[in-house]
C-alpha cells in the first residue's frame, strides 16, 4: 500500500503545477495519497472535505486533483467490469451458479397422527445476456396412515436479454400431484418478459406467452383415461422486496389458461435472515384448478414454515 501511495503522489505531483503543489503542506498531500490508495470513495471524499475545510484558499487545486482521481477510479471500474465479463464468457457449465435449499417438516400426534415433509431447491446462473433457473419442489404428508399430500415439481427456465429490462424466455415444467388426481402433467411455454426492478432490495418482473400442456389422470380416478393435451396461455409475475435489513416479502403468481381447465397458483412468503446464509421462511400457497379430475377439490392450500440455506 505504501508503494501505491507513493506512486499516486508522484503521478499527481507531475500532473499538477509545481506552484499549486507547494501551497499544500506535505503531510496533507500524503494523507490524500494514502486515502486514494485505498480506493474507498467515501474515505477519499472525507479526506478531501477535511482538506478543503482546513485550506479554503486551495479549493480549486483540490477540486482539480479530486477530478483526476475520479477519472482514474472510473477507468479502474471499467477494467474490472470488462474482466468480470470475460471471466463469465470463459466460465464452464457448472460455474457461477448460486442457489438455495429449503426444508421443513410437520409432525403431529394425538387426535390425528400427521407426518409431513416439504423441500425445495432453486438454482440460478446469471450471465451477460443469459439467465438460467432450475427449480425442484416436493410436498408429502400422511395423516392417520393415509397419504393426504403428494406433489412433486421440476422446472427449467432460460431467458435471454433483448433490451436493458426486457427478455425472451422458455419454460419447461413437469409435475405430479396424485391428490389432485394427476399422475403426471407436463408444460412447455415461451414468450416475452419485462423487469421493472432488478435490484438487491427490490425485484419485480412479469412474463407471458403461449404454452402447451399435457396431463394424465390417475387410473384409479378415471380408469382407462387417455393423456389429454391442450394449447394454453401463460402469465406470471415474481416480486421480492427487502423491506427491512433482515426481512423480505415475496410474491409469486402464475396462470395457465386453457380450454377445459385453468390453473392458478399464488405463493406468498416472509423471510427472516438469521445469519451465515440461513433464513426462516413462512409461506402460504394457493393452487386452484377450475375443473380438476373427479373427487378432487378445486382449491388446494398449503402453509409452510421452513429453513432456507443460501449458497454459491
Amino acid at each position: 500500500m505504501k508503494r501505491t501511495a507513493a506512486l499516486s503522489t508522484a503521478f499527481l505531483a507531475l500532473a499538477l503545477p509545481a506552484a499549486a503543489q507547494a501551497k499544500l503542506p506535505e503531510p496533507v498531500l500524503k494523507m490524500i495519497a494514502a486515502a486514494e490508495a485505498t480506493g474507498d470513495e467515501e474515505q477519499v471524499a472525507a479526506v478531501y472535505a477535511a482538506a478543503e475545510a482546513a485550506y479554503p484558499q486551495e479549493v480549486e487545486t483540490l477540486a482539480v486533483r479530486k477530478a483526476r482521481f475520479d477519472g482514474l477510479a472510473e477507468k479502474r471500474a471499467e477494467i474490472v467490469e470488462l474482466r468480470e465479463k470475460e471471466a463469465i464468457r470463459k466460465a464452464g457449465l457448472f460455474e457461477y451458479w448460486k442457489g438455495r435449499g429449503e426444508l421443513g417438516a410437520i409432525r403431529a400426534t394425538g387426535n390425528s397422527d400427521d407426518l409431513g415433509l416439504t423441500a425445495a431447491l432453486g438454482l440460478e446462473r446469471v450471465g451477460i445476456d443469459w439467465r438460467h433457473k432450475v427449480a425442484a419442489q416436493a410436498d408429502y404428508q400422511r395423516s392417520d396412515g393415509d397419504t393426504t399430500r403428494e406433489r412433486f415439481l421440476l422446472s427449467y427456465e432460460p431467458n435471454f436479454n433483448i433490451a436493458d429490462n426486457s427478455f425472451i424466455f422458455g419454460l419447461g415444467q413437469a409435475e405430479r400431484d396424485r391428490i389432485q388426481g394427476y399422475s403426471s402433467r407436463f408444460s412447455i411455454s415461451g414468450g416475452l418478459g419485462h423487469r421493472f426492478f432488478d435490484r438487491e432490495d427490490l425485484s419485480f418482473q412479469v412474463k407471458a406467452g403461449p404454452a402447451w400442456r399435457t396431463s394424465k389422470i390417475r387410473d384409479d380416478v378415471e380408469p382407462g383415461s387417455d393423456r389429454e393435451s391442450y394449447f394454453a396461455g401463460l402469465a406470471a409475475m415474481d416480486f421480492a422486496w427487502q423491506f427491512a435489513p433482515t426481512l423480505k416479502f415475496t410474491q409469486n403468481a402464475s396462470a395457465f389458461v386453457q380450454s377445459g381447465n385453468d390453473t392458478y397458483t399464488s405463493l406468498t412468503g416472509i423471510e427472516a435472515e438469521m445469519g451465515s446464509g440461513l433464513s426462516a421462511r413462512l409461506s402460504y400457497r394457493i393452487l386452484h384448478d377450475t375443473s380438476p379430475p373427479d373427487d378432487s377439490v378445486k382449491t388446494d392450500t398449503l402453509s409452510r414454515i421452513t429453513l432456507i440455506y443460501d449458497f454459491q
